[in-house]
């Protein structure tokens, strides 16, 4: 059944399809854009000029500004989380058994509140997570 199939071929082929030029032809023969460039050692020194590059002639992509603005906005952030050795900054230690508290760690030193609070657990304020 293959060989009776009708074939479709073109009487010629067609020309190749170009890409729409970004700028309008009329408009390029009375303002090309050209770059400047200048000289490395000299700056204030003209050296040529060159057609411009035919991507700064394209349209911005909205999407690809949104993303770019959206991930540069990011570097401004801080850290707000619990830190990982937060309520491991002192030298608690147990007070032992016979003194009818806990045998959780506690904060050494005297002559502030913190003196003598639990420490280190989980279940102590200001302790590990």
């Amino acid at each position: 059944w293959l060989k009776s199939r009708p074939r479709f071929e073109r009487a010629s082929p067609s020309p190749p399809q170009s890409a729409p030029h970004p700028f309008p032809v009329g408009a390029m023969a009375t303002a090309r854009p050209v770059v400047s460039v200048y000289q490395f050692d000299e700056p204030s020194q003209k050296k040529s000029t060159m057609p411009m590059p035919m991507a700064l002639a394209m349209p911005l992509r909205p999407d690809l500004v949104r993303y770019v603005h959206t991930n540069i906005s990011k570097n401004k952030r801080q850290a707000y989380a619990v830190g990982a050795k937060v309520g491991y900054e002192t030298a608690a230690e147990s007070w032992g058994t016979g003194r009818a508290v806990a045998r959780i760690p506690r904060v050494p030193g005297g002559g502030t509140h913190r003196a003598g609070q639990a420490a280190f657990g989980n279940q102590a304020r200001g302790g590990g997570m």
